[in-house]
């Protein structure tokens, strides 16, 4: 039987009120829709545009306190525990639904999905001790790559392990949790699939795009990647495989080592909008923003056609060392846009933005994206 849409004048409910709710909400604002968000922080970036609901994404409490005042419900992290999704679906749609987050959220989970559905990955192990650490660095080799099993993003709550003697301090390092090891590898780029799958399983992609990270943290993205159309193509069938066994209703993003033999090799996935799907925003007809919204409210999807080559990159709170960066530069640039979250507190390794450029050229795109970054970097160094 088909599920009504939620249609504008209804109410949206987000998990989450960072920069991806807040995209999420804007979006959803433009097309007539109320928003709600669950956030510890009444400030918090989405506050600008949405009603925030105070507490803990952990708080059963709060979570149900906004699921009784929306009509639909979507999420912009994919750490929001099980139980507290579970609840939630018992009174109103959730999108993606609890079982794709419990699938997704914990690494073993994750890599046990891939391996029943012969989805291509790297060799790992799980790890409950120091001792089974020891026993399956042998088999995994080193370098090797030990995770958190839950929790972890942007390069946090995982260790590298050069040599079997580092075990122990790797161990120690993440707390003794349970953990994932896995075979380093030595990959030629960094690719990313973002698509968007309807409830009637309606799939549509965004151009593949190619990722620079530093110190674990997307650095920048150019879309579509500089590969072949092969490679392309390729990455585009491997993620409709996962997201037709997911089931996920909502934005997919997979994450991709491509080898130096031209081999591919799922890195991880994430049921949600995607650092990696920013340059939708300005590039695309519809951006991964606006699917999103469609998708879990049970509209069409819309056109994912992209306009022009585009480059994004972040702004990271290092550059707001010596106060508020002058932007000015990126402003007269006619081909960049300046997107930046209205979070109070900068930091290292924090994105407070990001810039996007498009061009008639993906190399001129990154181009310009990387020498407005580096005046920025300059600035705030100098």
């Amino acid at each position: 039987m088909k599920t009504a849409a939620i249609v504008p004048g209804q109410t949206l409910g987000i998990l989450g009120g960072g920069q991806l709710g807040k995209m999420i909400a804007i979006e959803a604002r433009r097309m007539g829709y109320r928003v709600k968000v669950l956030d510890p922080d009444t400030a918090c970036p989405a506050s600008e545009v949405a009603e925030v609901v105070q507490g803990a994404w952990s708080d059963p409490t709060a979570a149900l306190e906004l699921a009784m005042g929306c009509d639909v419900l979507t999420l912009e992290t994919e750490h929001v525990p099980y139980a507290v999704l579970a609840e939630i679906e018992r009174i109103r749609p959730l999108r993606p639904s609890a079982q794709v987050l419990r699938t997704i959220q914990d690494r073993y989970d994750q890599r046990h999905f891939l391996h029943r559905h012969d989805l291509p990955q790297t060799r790992w192990a799980n790890v409950e001790s120091l001792a089974q650490l020891q026993a399956a660095l042998p088999d995994i080799g080193v370098p090797a790559i030990l995770k958190r099993r839950t929790g972890g993003y942007d390069g946090r709550a995982q260790v590298r392990i050069y040599a079997p003697d580092d075990a122990a301090a790797a161990w120690q390092a993440l707390g003794q949790a349970p953990c994932i090891l896995e075979a380093f590898v030595d990959f030629a780029a960094e690719l990313s699939v973002v698509l968007a799958r309807s409830a009637q399983g309606e799939i549509r992609f965004f151009a593949t795009a190619e990722n620079v990270h530093k110190q674990g943290i997307l650095h920048t993205t150019v879309a579509p990647a500089r590969f072949s159309q092969m490679t392309r193509a390729r990455a585009e069938d491997l993620a409709t495989r996962a997201a037709v066994a997911l089931e996920i209703v909502g934005v997919l993003t997979v994450e991709f080592f491509l080898t130096r033999d031209d081999a591919l090799l799922i890195n991880e996935m994430a049921p949600r909008v995607h650092n990696s799907g920013h340059v939708t925003l300005g590039a695309c007809v519809t951006s991964q923003f606006e699917q999103q919204l469609r998708a879990v409210c049970g509209l069409p999807l819309g056109s994912q056609h992209q306009h022009a080559p585009a480059a994004m990159v972040n702004l990271l709170g290092e550059l707001w060392a010596k106060g508020e960066p002058n932007f000015m530069a990126i402003l007269a640039e006619p081909r960049a846009h300046l997107h930046l979250y209205g979070k109070r507190v900068a930091h290292p390794g924090r994105k407070m933005g990001h810039i996007t450029v498009l061009s008639n050229d993906t190399d001129e795109a990154l181009e310009v994206a990387e020498r407005l970054h580096g005046q920025l970097v300059r600035a705030a160094e100098g």
